[in-house]
């Protein structure tokens, strides 16, 4: 197993011999060159992609319009044709390398081709890919018995999906029936897929996603920057309590939730929230669903799963995007006393678990613990939220900077006393740090959040970096 002094060298600049060291005199250093107002220099790396001879991006999006459904976006005035990538490094079509400040939530944990992940596909591909509801084969069973052993309690039983909004569907189901109750309890600024049932229970984070479900009640969210209460994490509660109460029956199914919402712009829940609601809900006879697409996985960087964090245990955790690092997967994993449920129904899944997903997912598993990028996140993730912090004394345009790890909101406004939403500045921030190197995401309800979720094995240079850039296009603005 790699040592952390190891995994420095990665980052670590080697003429300073500490990461405290380096994190200090490195800081010191770009602020030096913003203030000479010099565009900030990608970190070094040692790799040449392919050369690439396919169809140029105008070509692209002209059959994106044509043959693509309608309702298909892109970032960036002039979107980017991107053609390869290698661990936290993007290409376009014409060998421009990119730092990847986003994709680590959409579908990358370990980074993009990480060869083990590669090499578990390709092996498996060339052995078997058959669906595993008819046939005995080990990849599904090793997958689910290395996924239980990071879970608590007695979450140990293991359904897989081919996405997150599979699993979701499938939790939210499977409280339905092991309770023998209709009403689902989710938060006024989640997200938890594009199916009927999730996009019910997404509610008001994106209106294009607020599909009307019967039985699905929205909660006051708990949004410790935004909220009426602030971080009293208990007073949100009350809510749920109220929802229970005189919304429903005085019984519910269950309630979902995100432990950082993602979609909804890197939203951390207020303190002491969800232990409040967890009691109101199990009182009521329903069951608490995690929903750790985007938090799960390491990402979070001082747990492997966002809701550990909050010192709850759900009954059912939900997980997909980083669980293959891109290849389409997704589970459910609960106790044996809630999977029973299933047996009275006959569900299955003929793409879910397949040999090829399993295993790709066991490397990912393998590579996490073995290249400890849980520390990496925690370190590396810690020192980028202290430089985003330093910038927002610098821009008045930075309102909140939140997150852990590697899961980083910076939420821009035009007024910090009204918290007026600069959706439009945003937009000409993300152009410029897409013309010097870095592409990054963007969230919220009003649409003024950068969401920064990299690969897990970013560096510290690229941290600074991605800062640099930004604090460059934000003094241009």
């Amino acid at each position: 197993m790699r040592s952390l002094a190891m995994r420095r060298t990665l980052w670590e600049p080697r003429q300073f011999k500490t990461c405290r060291r380096w994190l200090t005199q490195s800081a010191d250093a770009c602020v030096v060159a913003n203030d000479a107002n010099i565009t900030p220099k990608m970190p070094p790396y040692e790799y040449t992609p392919p050369r690439y001879t396919g169809p140029a991006a105008d070509e692209i999006l002209k059959k994106r319009r044509e043959f693509l459904s309608p309702s298909m976006f892109h970032l960036y005035k002039k979107p980017v044709n991107i053609v390869h990538g290698k661990m936290q490094y993007l290409f376009d079509e014409n060998g421009r390398r990119y730092v990847d400040a986003f994709g680590g939530i959409a579908t990358v944990c370990c980074g993009h081709c990480h060869p083990d992940v590669v090499k578990a596909v390709i092996d498996q591909t060339k052995s078997l890919q058959h669906s595993t509801i008819l046939y005995l084969n080990h990849a599904i069973a090793d997958f689910a018995e290395a996924l239980a052993s990071k879970l608590p309690g007695d979450l140990k039983v293991v359904f897989f999906t081919n996405s997150g909004t599979e699993a979701n569907e499938l939790a939210m189901m499977m409280a339905r029936l092991y309770t023998g109750c209709h009403d689902i309890i989710s938060l006024r600024n989640a997200y938890h897929g594009n199916a009927a049932g999730t996009m019910g229970a997404t509610a008001q984070c994106n209106w294009k996603f607020n599909v009307v479900q019967s039985g699905v009640h929205h909660a006051v969210n708990p949004d410790p920057y935004r909220g009426l209460f602030g971080a009293d994490g208990e007073k949100y509660a009350k809510d749920v309590q109220d929802l229970i109460q005189f919304g429903t029956s005085g019984h519910v199914a269950g309630f979902i939730s995100e432990a950082i919402q993602g979609v909804g712009g890197i939203v951390e829940l207020a303190p002491g929230y969800l232990p409040a609601v967890y009691h109101s809900i199990r009182k009521a006879g329903g069951i608490c669903i995690a929903d750790e697409i985007q938090s799960g996985f390491a990402r979070t960087g001082s747990h492997f799963w966002g809701f550990e964090s909050h010192d709850v245990v759900p009954d059912i955790v939900t997980m997909a995007k980083g669980i293959g690092n891109g290849v389409p997967l997704g589970a459910v994993v609960t106790t044996p006393k809630v999977a029973e449920v299933l047996t009275r129904r006959s569900y299955f899944n003929t793409f879910g678990g397949n040999p090829v997903c399993t295993a790709a997912g066991l490397a990912v598993l393998r590579v996490i613990d073995r290249e400890n990028l849980q520390e990496n996140a925690h370190v590396v993730g810690s020192y980028l939220k202290d430089r985003l912090n330093s910038l927002k004394a610098k821009h008045g345009i930075i309102g909140d900077v939140r997150g852990r790890g590697l899961m980083l909101g910076v939420e821009l406004v035009t007024d910090r006393q009204l918290k007026t939403p600069a959706n439009i500045e945003i937009l000409q921030v993300m152009d410029q740090m897409k013309d010097m190197g870095v592409l990054i995401g963007k969230g919220g309800f009003h649409g003024n959040v950068f969401r920064i979720t990299p690969p897990l094995c970013f560096s510290g240079d690229d941290a600074d970096f991605v800062v640099d850039v930004m604090d460059l296009a934000m003094t241009k603005l």
